[in-house]
């Protein structure tokens, strides 16, 4: 594919963008506590502008901590964010990537932590997380002082060599409280119309304006279809897209949902492709301003979306964090070099929200750690044998082998392992293109790769190699239910792969983890099936992170897949599945065939007979230690081959 049209250049205002590709604004947790850039952050962002990205916006900039409301992230209210933003900003123009701001004057209803104090809003409504809890409506005072605390910040943001400023006002923050009547209740100058409405944001654009001066670029991230009941549609935005474009700001950054829609704020492998493109269409409507557009891209729906006029820009998130070099790769015509980002949101957001912790990526253990993690060439090249080709042992392979290491690599039968099975599902194509991209990568390295080998412990070459690297993966756990091995029964890998040994027309899928659930959904979609999903826990999906787990279950309510929760299965027999039911009674479901998905548990029987021979020189990561997700295999892989040198 030609993807020369993400690389000519592009005006906003008076800046001068080299390219297409921006990096969207996203929370990093990598700030210092006293809210300036740490040198981890800045090394984060440099890689990035290194890579052929165009323009880098950073996020987690807010007016002052109090309005961060316990984010750890950026406070521009002193003079002393500034040494360490000019660091970073110099060296996003050393690679001639254009650098953005985004600051927010705070989340509003949608606050995590109160900590005793009321969330503030345009008016007197609910917390998002309690209904019970009022939010602290803004004085016109108090609305007063956050625009002086604008005019401040953005004259900081201009001393620090900021290219521009986006202003955020999308998925429900403070700025799209005010805009939208189903949080603003007002009836002063802020509420009550349209246009007061949209007051807040326009006295916004006048104090960035008074700071950082009238010919300083500002951009507007806008959620144009709330996609929520009384929440503002496509149609409702288009007048305030007027207003701000009249009122002197330079484009517009558009996308969907709130946090209500949560699964638009952070669009997993459930959600189709450019799934909130379809705003841009009310933002050519309204404006003549450059158009970006996020969510979900690939360089395929970039190319297509910029060729088609229906934005100017476009946003890639998390597919940046996968692979900074994405530009250049890009540019140089080398698709099948980009690492794919598979969509699951489990190191990236995922470890924000579960641990409070900086921002990592499930298939880039690099990121936030660009400058400690670097591979760099081995001083003594060794002689690496890898047992096991999943995610975990083509990580290893490939790290070790740009590292200098000889690596051979058994599979006993094709490379993926187990990650072969979930890739079959159309919405999981991303985790194909991960495969297709691990064999890739070690064909070029001249990985020697042995597919259909079963390695013995005695095998010679463990006796001559310098390390080995254990990655044998994990098995079905099979529980002792009664007819579990019937004629009947097939096992979740087996179901994926083989989809002809997909027999029966009525399914019932036994675990409702992402295992069984994607399996159901994949059988209902793709092989048209009727399937049912019998879990014994309250709910489906419950290890799947939330806003994942939302976008699967409304994908399987869609596509008609039965649920039934708080049932054990007792026993399988030809009829179908006896299970005892929410109520305490056994009852039959029938079925044509059972597939059992009961999770993993680790493959250890190579693992310890290789370990127990050469325990001073094995390491072993992946499932055969901990049955897990594919991201902690392929951290594992990385983390091996670092520590070999």
């Amino acid at each position: 594919m030609d993807y020369s049209a993400l690389f000519t250049p592009f005006k906003i205002g008076t800046m001068e963008v080299k390219n297409r590709i921006v990096m969207s604004p996203m929370g990093t947790l990598m700030a210092n506590r006293d809210g300036t850039f740490s040198e981890t952050e800045i090394a984060y962002y440099e890689e990035r502008a290194r890579g052929g990205t165009g323009m880098i916006i950073c996020g987690q900039g807010y007016l002052t901590a109090d309005l961060g409301q316990g984010v750890l992230g950026h406070a521009w209210d002193h003079y002393h964010v500034v040494p360490a933003a000019r660091g970073l900003t110099e060296r996003l123009h050393a690679y001639g990537c254009k650098a953005v701001m985004q600051l927010s004057c705070g989340t509003g209803r949608n606050a995590n932590e109160i900590h005793g104090k009321l969330p503030i809003s345009a008016s007197e409504v609910p917390w998002v997380w309690d209904e019970n809890v009022t939010c602290h409506a803004l004085t016109v005072e108090e609305i007063a002082e956050i625009m002086r605390l604008w005019e401040y910040s953005a004259g900081l943001v201009r001393d620090a060599g900021f290219d521009a400023i986006e202003v955020h006002a999308h998925v429900g923050y403070l700025v799209d409280q005010f805009l939208s009547p189903i949080w603003n209740k007002r009836e002063d100058e802020y509420g009550g119309t349209p246009e007061k409405r949209a007051r807040f944001a326009t006295d916004i654009v006048d104090a960035i304006h008074r700071g950082a001066g009238d010919d300083f670029p500002v951009i507007f991230r806008l959620s144009l279809d709330h996609r929520i009941p009384g929440g503002r549609t496509l149609e409702d935005s288009i007048p305030i897209l007027k207003v701000l474009d009249a009122h002197g700001v330079d484009a517009f950054n558009v996308d969907v949902g709130c946090y209500e829609t949560i699964k638009y704020v952070y669009p997993p492998m459930y959600m189709e492709e450019a799934c909130m493109e379809y705003a841009c269409d009310a933002a050519r409507k309204a404006t003549n301003k450059p158009v970006l557009n996020a969510g979900y891209h690939t360089p395929e729906s970039a190319v297509a979306m910029i060729t088609s006029g229906h934005a100017d820009l476009a946003v890639f998130g998390r597919q940046l964090i996968a692979d900074p070099e994405l530009g250049n790769k890009l540019m140089e015509g080398r698709i099948e070099d980009v690492r794919p980002c598979m969509r699951c949101n489990e190191e990236c957001i995922g470890r924000i929200i579960r641990y409070r912790s900086k921002l990592s990526c499930a298939v880039n253990p690099m990121v936030g750690e660009e400058n400690a993690f670097r591979i760099r060439k081995a001083d003594a090249p060794k002689h690496v044998v890898v047992i096991g080709g999943g995610p975990g042992g083509m990580e290893a392979a490939r790290s070790c082998s740009l590292k200098g290491h000889q690596v051979t690599l058994f599979e006993k039968n094709v490379l993926g392992g187990t990650l072969n099975a979930p890739a079959t599902a159309d919405f999981k194509i991303q985790i194909r293109r991960l495969i297709e991209y691990y064999k890739t990568q070690l064909k070029k390295l001249n990985v020697d790769v042995r597919e259909h080998t079963v390695l013995s412990p005695d095998d010679p070459i463990l006796a001559s190699c310098d390390k080995i690297i254990i990655a044998t993966g994990s098995k079905p756990i099979v529980p002792p239910i009664p007819g579990i091995d019937g004629a009947n029964v097939l096992g979740v890998v087996d179901a994926h792969l083989h989809p002809e040994l997909v027999t029966g027309q009525k399914l019932v899928v036994c675990g409702g983890g992402m295992s069984g659930c994607d399996f159901a959904l994949e059988a209902m979609t793709a092989l048209g099936r009727e399937a049912t999903v019998v879990e014994m826990r309250e709910d489906v999906a419950m290890d799947v992170i939330y806003f994942n787990s939302i976008a699967l279950k409304d994908r399987m309510a869609e596509a008609g897949v039965t649920l039934r929760t708080g049932c054990n299965v007792q026993r399988i027999t030809p009829e179908g599945v006896v299970i005892r039911n929410a109520d305490g009674n056994e009852e039959l479901l029938p079925c044509d065939q059972v597939i059992t998905a009961f999770g993993q548990t680790p493959e250890r029987s190579t693992a310890d007979a290789v370990k127990a021979k050469y325990h001073t020189k094995s390491i072993e990561i992946g499932d055969c230690v901990k049955a897990a997700k594919s991201g902690d295999a392929i951290r594992g892989g990385f983390y091996a081959a670092h520590s070999i040198d």
